[in-house]
């Protein structure tokens, strides 16, 4: 990662074009498939009626700053928050949950297509990932891990007013934050005996605003 910031560090200070900053915030879904997580909770604490199915929604949040080094060209650096969980009936008259935050920033490279009024981007990129999770039977414990993840996006732009855009945009991300622990322990599947990750395929749809400066 700190080879890549050096990397974009450079590609703007030899640029020649007028600069340009694209701002951008959003929010959306993603619909992701992560079978180590779906095993875990389905074989141990979901009931028949309440299964985590093979894709599973949650929600997202993202700001990203994108450069453009061309007209064609724009290198951009994205923090992006995914967040999930699950509740269900526990015991007598209990309730297990188990909740994440997964941290996603990553470098991006993307082809700009401008317009009057309007501009495409189609990107990929990659960055580290972090998960924190809490799980609560009875009593909470916490557990976290690390990784890399990989993605592809494409996002479209229209004017709404000087310097200020609508956005809409989808993501295919590849996530491989690994298995969760706390140091002394680790999230085993009983069913299986294999140990919880949260890696995961997604696509995600996401709105917003663009501001360039």
């Amino acid at each position: 990662m700190k080879r890549i910031l050096i990397l974009l560090f450079v590609l703007v200070s030899l640029s020649n074009v007028d600069a340009q900053w694209d701002l951008n915030f959003a929010m959306g879904l993603d619909f992701k498939s992560s079978p180590s997580f779906r095993d875990y909770v389905n074989s141990s604490y979901a009931s028949p009626g309440n299964q985590v199915t093979s894709f599973k929604s949650s929600v997202g949040f993202s700001t990203e700053a994108d450069y453009k080094i061309h007209e064609n060209f724009a290198l951009g650096i994205e923090y992006n928050l995914q967040i999930d969980s699950y509740t269900a009936p526990f015991g007598n008259g209990g309730a297990y949950e188990i909740s994440y935050n997964q941290h996603r920033p990553s470098i991006i490279a993307y082809y700009v297509l401008p317009g009057n009024g309007y501009q495409f981007k189609f990107g990929g990129g990659l960055g580290y990932r972090y998960i924190a999770l809490s799980e609560r039977v009875f009593t909470s414990t916490n557990y976290n891990s690390s990784g890399v993840g990989f993605l592809l996006r494409a996002i479209g732009n229209t004017l709404l007013s000087k310097d200020f855009y609508a956005l809409i945009g989808a993501d295919l991300r590849y996530d491989l934050p690994g298995e969760l622990s706390n140091g002394s322990k680790s999230l085993i599947n009983n069913a299986s005996g294999e140990k919880l990750n949260l890696n995961s395929i997604s696509v995600g749809i996401y709105l917003g605003i663009t501001l360039t400066l």
